[in-house]
């Protein structure tokens, strides 16, 4: 049977309420991935930035249904899947973008999803 980190998420409630989500039309409004290091990074730009706007459609239209840690984590889970083989700094900047997702939402802690899909980070 293969590990799923999920399983290690402390699920708790988490307060949401239109300020919340508000702010999560704004990350996905803003640029993402600017700073990706090298040459010629438009491409994974562009794939980077569609999955986590794919995340953030997702939680903007169901975290306040589901105000769980649990919830949003499995969400998150759904995107890390997709860029489990970026190279590692495309892997830090996806994670960065998902720690301000966090900030947003109050969450504290992923308890280790983060790092079982980003190597460590």
């Amino acid at each position: 049977m293969k590990y799923d980190p999920l399983s290690e998420v402390i699920d708790e409630p988490i307060e949401v309420d239109d300020t919340t989500v508000m702010k999560l039309h704004i990350l996905k409004a803003v640029e993402k991935f600017g700073s990706l290091p090298g040459e010629n990074t438009a491409e994974e730009k562009k794939r980077l930035s569609t999955i986590l706007n794919d995340l953030l459609l997702r939680l903007i239209s169901g975290v306040q249904a589901n105000p769980t840690k649990l919830w949003v984590l499995a969400e998150f889970q759904l995107s890390l899947a997709l860029v489990e083989k970026e190279d590692t700094e495309a892997r830090e900047h996806f994670g960065t973008e998902l720690e301000s997702i966090m900030d947003v939402l109050g969450i504290e802690s992923s308890d280790g999803l983060l790092a079982a899909y980003l190597g460590g980070i």
